[in-house]
């Protein structure tokens, strides 16, 4: 998928491709802050605060240094069948940005179809499922102080300024759940200075830092962070105990009795068997999705689909037959529907109507069994927002 928010986080940081992910701090501002607005702007978030039905901790507000009591910003309303609703109370949020507030709604990808498209671009591009949180700060609020995080983040400013100290790390790879708590900040300032609109940041996984805007007076702040979790040696093995279930001899109960040895060997088979590259493969192939709208032909062929799998599709030719591994699904076709299949594994969206008057394959029926296993979607109005002006007009995948 050739997404512009990808592409300009690659010239904004002096990457190609996304080796350089979660090695080192970089900043750089993006060749055209334009995209910013075509991303998200303050007014836009509200409006999607105010119209869904959110929850703490997914919505929170930071104010002196702390969160406050959900009560204060979230309203839960009963229906006429007694099913309880929380939403967002606006007065209330709008009292608190205009005296000063740190508003955070978390995983806003399901809620926005630009941020969608965006975060499954970016999964696609560093092969690990990405997803984004964002923080609007007003006047001259705080945040979270200095805190570490165990992803790697991609921030964007989207509009107006924010004071960021970063440090360098001060437990090699640390986690959430780790032998040895993380709690000592670093002392070693890597950098200090204010996010303006179309800046970028990369800080890797156990990197300090914190943001704020106190001091900085009447004003506001937008950002948003992309998080990319890498798997880890521990995922690694915890995929492993799962594959040993196979095999009865770790399925019998424990006693002190148990030979040590001959689960040793066994263990150390399993070990040597398996992997960490067959484990990253297997976790692409399998990782399903399932939020898009199917109506397998309830309401007419579908006329435009897109590729919504969260890691791009692998596509092999194997004794003149093609392959498709993704979603979950090993799907087989025929070697002369490749014209076709190309684009709509591509991550555009795809008129069908088009794309048979170009290749003469009879693209609605493979779209439909695609579009069943859940590898592509059916474009709505609202998908095919998030993609306009976001994505090339080519419809060829990547290699």
């Amino acid at each position: 998928m050739d997404h512009r928010l990808v592409r300009d986080i690659e010239r904004a940081l002096d990457w190609t491709g996304p080796a350089l992910l979660g090695t080192e701090f970089a900043i750089g501002p993006l060749p055209d802050a334009g995209l910013c607005d075509r991303l998200l702007g303050p007014a836009a978030l509200l409006e999607i605060i105010a119209r869904r039905s959110l929850h703490y901790p997914q919505l929170r507000c930071l104010q002196g240094g702390g969160d406050l009591h959900p009560r204060d910003y979230l309203s839960v309303t009963t229906s006429s069948r007694g099913h309880r609703i929380s939403m967002a109370d606006m007065p209330n949020i709008g009292r608190l940005l205009r005296t000063g507030c740190t508003l955070v709604l978390d995983d806003l990808g399901p809620l926005d179809a630009t941020m969608e498209v965006a975060c499954r671009a970016l999964s696609w591009w560093a092969g690990e499922i990405a997803r984004v949180n964002v923080y609007l700060t007003t006047q001259d609020a705080g945040g979270w102080g200095i805190h570490w995080d165990s992803h790697d983040v991609l921030c964007v400013q989207l509009a107006g300024e924010k004071s960021w100290e970063v440090r360098g790390p001060s437990r090699t790879a640390p986690m959430d759940r780790d032998a040895v708590p993380n709690t000592r900040p670093s002392t070693d300032v890597v950098w200090s200075g204010t996010m303006r609109a179309g800046d970028v940041m990369h800080i890797p996984r156990g990197w300090w830092h914190q943001a704020t805007r106190t001091g900085s007076g009447a004003g506001f702040s937008l950002h948003a962070t992309f998080g990319i979790t890498r798997r880890t040696g521990v995922d690694w093995l915890s995929w492993i105990a799962d594959q040993a279930r196979a095999d009865s001899r770790f399925r019998r109960d424990l006693d002190e009795c148990t030979g040590h040895h001959e689960l040793a060997a066994a263990a150390s088979m399993v070990l040597s068997s398996r992997g960490p590259s067959e484990y990253l493969t297997t976790r692409r192939r399998e990782h399903t999705t399932g939020r898009h709208p199917t109506s397998p032909g309830l309401f007419g062929p579908p006329e435009t689909v897109v590729c919504v799998t969260d890691f791009r599709p692998e596509l092999d030719v194997h004794d003149g037959s093609l392959v498709v591994q993704a979603a979950g699904r090993r799907i087989t076709a025929p070697a002369g529907v490749l014209p076709a299949l190309r684009p709509l594994l591509s991550g555009h969206p795809v008129g069908l109507r088009d794309l048979s008057a170009r290749t003469g394959v009879d693209v609605t029926a493979l779209a439909e069994v695609l579009i069943s296993a859940g590898v592509c979607a059916e474009t709505t109005p609202a998908l095919a927002a998030g993609y306009a002006g976001m994505v090339s007009a080519t419809e060829e995948p990547t290699p």
